[in-house]
């Protein structure tokens, strides 16, 4: 009887080990679904963080060139469309002045010739530049409403066509020249 209560013993054991390997199993079966939760709650996570680093970038505007704010339209906390009009850029450098010369003027100008730009805002402090381009065509072609002589009006208008006056980088920070200042410009036709 000892022999069958041993084996009775042993059976019990195995049935035990059998339950606990069971109940083990099944432990590890909720710790692997509680791992691949955790898993896709990390991932999701780092998704949020992404997305949030995204949003943050949407929040700040640069600009690709160095200049000044001209005209700003939108404030701080405003929403905005994509391709909404914010701001106007004025460029610190590689200014320009477009001069409007009339027609008889052109005859000798070409482009690289020495110019010379006396601006109203500072007229002792004379800016070195040279001429870029002439303009295709006088301003008033491109104008709204384009001036038509009428039939039998016989009076000769003289026609101004821009040229493009570039101002050269030594004389940037002379005059703090700005957008709509009104200006005189000479051009040595002789050079170049």
């Amino acid at each position: 009887q000892k022999s069958g209560g041993a084996d009775g013993q042993a059976q019990a054991s195995v049935a035990a080990a059998r339950a606990a390997l069971a109940a083990s199993r099944q432990q590890l079966d909720v710790l692997n679904t509680q791992i691949s939760e955790a898993t896709a709650e990390v991932a999701a996570a780092k998704a949020d963080l992404d997305t949030a680093r995204l949003d943050l970038g949407f929040t700040e505007i640069r600009s690709p060139i160095d200049g000044i704010v001209g005209n700003r339209l939108a404030q701080v906390g405003t929403y905005v469309s994509p391709g909404s009009y914010l701001l106007t850029i004025v460029p610190a450098s590689g200014l320009w002045v477009d001069a409007n010369f009339k027609e008889d003027q052109l005859r000798a100008m070409a482009d690289g010739q020495a110019a010379t730009v006396y601006a109203d805002i500072a007229p002792d402090q004379p800016l070195k530049g040279h001429v870029t381009s002439l303009g295709p065509a006088t301003g008033a072609i491109f104008s709204v409403i384009p001036p038509q002589n009428a039939t039998g009006n016989f009076t000769k208008i003289v026609q101004r066509v821009p040229v493009r006056i570039a101002i050269d980088a030594d004389q940037a920070g002379k005059v703090a020249l700005r957008p709509g200042l009104s200006t005189v410009v000479t051009v040595d036709t002789g050079s170049h």
